[in-house]
């Protein structure tokens, strides 16, 4: 039996990364009194450009050959969004719910597929696969962002009075929106922190040492 060579990285490093820079983006709507579409934009475009390059960095340093296309495809996706996002004439309510929904739809299929086809990989070589898992989890919780953000009317504005501040305040459909992609940004954070952090666990005992083996190859 080969030994497959150990890798300096692995998916824990890509869930880390990810998650410090959703973490970041989370944080920085969470705390900015401004939800417009310019300070949105803004941040979703640091948050998926930087996101972007991690994976496709991954893609080389991480995933064997025959299993990078989930790593490319979604780094392609978001560095697309993130270079629209960063267009300062583009930074309009419209395009703030036109680029996140796409982006949320796209990616989100995208990486809930990878993950399923890599759990019935899973299955077939008798290991389990919870990177597998967290893909899943993490492209549903985009596509739910998207579906969320369709809901949303983009013009919606209310107006009310606060008695205690003694003033009227403006809630909006951008404002509701950037709230939004704040909201999905940390819980996502979160989520790939504490997957990052995980222990990994294959289940060896429905599995063969070279099936295990074969199991890490392309």
């Amino acid at each position: 039996m080969t030994d497959t060579p150990a890798r300096t990285f692995d998916v824990r490093h890509l869930q880390l990364a990810r998650a410090l820079f959703a973490l970041a983006a989370g944080i920085m709507i969470t705390f900015s009194g401004d939800h417009s579409a310019p300070v949105g934009l803004a941040v979703f475009g640091g948050f998926a450009v930087a996101t972007a390059l991690v994976l496709l960095l991954a893609a080389w340093l991480v995933f064997p050959a025959g299993r990078r296309w989930p790593s490319v495809l979604l780094g392609i996706l978001t560095l697309l969004a993130g270079m629209l996002a960063g267009a300062p004439g583009l930074r309009t309510t419209t395009m703030f719910f036109v680029l996140v929904i796409i982006w949320a739809l796209t990616t989100g299929i995208a990486e809930l597929a990878a993950g399923i086809a890599a759990r019935r990989r899973a299955r077939v070589l008798g290991v389990v696969d919870v990177d597998a898992r967290d893909a899943m989890v993490v492209g549903v919780i985009t596509v739910i962002l998207g579906l969320a953000l369709l809901a949303v009317p983009a013009g919606y504005q209310l107006d009310y009075f606060v008695d205690e501040a003694g003033q009227w305040f403006s809630l909006t459909g951008i404002t509701i929106g950037v709230g939004l992609f704040g909201g999905y940004a940390a819980v996502i954070g979160v989520y790939l922190g504490i997957a990052g952090f995980s222990p990994r666990r294959a289940d060896i005992d429905t599995a063969d040492p070279v099936v295990i083996e074969t199991g890490g190859q392309s």
